[in-house]
């Protein structure tokens, strides 16, 4: 049974970092994608960043430069590194894999099969 468990979250003032990190067991994750979303009150779940199965990454507009996505093979755990963070980056954040190994760009929640619990992101200004 596929199963993700993020971590890492809390309470950062603006300008700060965090480093979010996702912890996959059930299978094997390397030729997968994996994403990050997030999910603001009151907002519908947005697309944040992506790796594909082959290591490419694309990132939505409103991370990118300020974000980064990593994954680390042997221990089958995602990252995500956030750099200069803004008030507006308050969020619940998920991590999801696709249920199919893919090359593919990822950014739609329904390319994914699999979610984890989410990790609250708060940004305080």
């Amino acid at each position: 049974q596929v199963q993700l468990i993020e971590s890492g979250g809390g309470l950062v003032q603006a300008g700060g970092s965090l480093r979010l990190s996702c912890a996959a067991s059930g299978r094997t994750f390397t030729s997968y994608a994996m994403g990050w979303f997030r999910q603001a009150p009151g907002k519908e779940r947005e697309f944040v960043a992506t790796i594909t199965g082959n290591g490419g990454t694309e990132y939505s507009d409103s991370v990118k430069g300020r974000f980064s996505i990593a994954r680390d093979g042997a221990k089958n755990t995602l990252y995500l590194q956030m750099d200069s963070l803004k008030p507006d980056d308050t969020a619940v954040y998920y991590c999801a894999t696709s249920p199919y190994p893919t090359f593919g760009v990822k950014t739609l929640i329904h390319q994914y099969s699999y979610w984890g619990q989410g990790t609250q992101v708060t940004v305080s200004s």
